[in-house]
């Protein structure tokens, strides 16, 4: 397979843009920001745990097969690492408040550690195929955020902000690691290619529901919340309504399907939307793109 001529679904006149934005700054916010609800708080700070490490490592992944890489691509990575420095700084100054409001992050975050470490002591494109489906894991969380308010209602605004403008920029550079993923294993059998990016779905997806549900579950303890009714409040939330976890799960089967590419879901609707409320509420800063 030869990048420099094979046509894919990114669309061509897509522009990566990093938006360097800062949130959360001028007062603390609330314990419970997200409507004063338990549940909806734990699984956005869990979720917030994995992101300082979880996108430099990211970066890492995607960055050591930018030299070779088709212009275009080569292009799209330096965006795109641009992209995740920023959320990564974010994320670490949304959890330094989440920690300000009394909560224990550091299991949750030795968690994180524990699982990149697994890539470790592995061939680069481990790490790679780690990342491309994460990536996807992201890139359906934030379309979902977009598409329905309701994940969202009730929380905080800097909050709601932030993972507003994070999910506009995951969906923005959603294909970036695809790409890389096929450039890097372009000489593969389409099968080869096919078994370890499955494999590796498999895990991530284990791993993420796992360790997603166990970090909501220990910081809904922190505020006193256990048992039967700290799971049946996490799992509503997460599978019925507004059900984040179960109205993802055919853009997450997708990824299994022959010819998958993120891009083949057209959401630009849901940049474009963004875009002309953000507008109107924030003025953002051009950045100079990652080297």
């Amino acid at each position: 397979m030869d990048m420099s001529t094979i046509s894919l679904p990114t669309p061509h006149d897509l522009r990566i843009t990093p938006r360097d934005r800062r949130f959360g700054r001028k007062a603390a916010a609330p314990r419970l920001w997200h409507g004063g609800r338990v549940e909806a708080t734990a699984i956005y700070n869990a979720l917030s745990t994995t992101f300082p490490k979880g996108e430099a490592f990211f970066v890492e992944s995607v960055r050591a097969f930018r030299e070779g890489a088709p212009a275009r691509l080569a292009e799209e990575i330096k965006a795109f690492t641009t992209q995740e420095a920023i959320h990564s700084r974010e994320h670490d100054a949304f959890n330094k408040r989440a920690a300000a409001a009394g909560y224990d992050l550091a299991k949750l975050e030795a968690r994180v550690e524990e699982r990149l470490a697994i890539t470790g002591d592995k061939p680069p494109i481990v790490s790679l195929a780690a990342t491309m489906a994460l990536e996807h894991f992201t890139a359906i969380l934030a379309h979902q955020l977009l598409a329905e308010p309701r994940h969202l209602e009730g929380a905080e605004k800097e909050a709601a902000d932030l993972w507003r403008w994070h999910a506009a920029e995951e969906i923005e550079h959603k294909g970036v690691a695809y790409d890389t993923w096929l450039h890097a294993t372009r000489h593969w059998r389409r099968s080869k290619r096919w078994k370890l990016k499955a494999r590796v779905m498999l895990l991530i997806t284990r791993n993420f529901v796992v360790d997603r549900t166990a970090g909501a579950l220990e910081l809904m303890r922190q505020d006193r919340v256990t048992g039967l009714r700290a799971w049946t409040l996490l799992l509503w939330y997460l599978w019925v309504r507004p059900g984040m976890f179960r109205k993802i799960a055919g853009a997450w089967l997708k990824f299994f399907l022959p010819g998958f590419h993120p891009w083949n879901e057209d959401d630009r609707a849901l940049l474009a939307a963004y875009a002309g409320a953000a507008s109107v509420e924030a003025p953002t800063r051009k950045v100079r793109r990652a080297v």
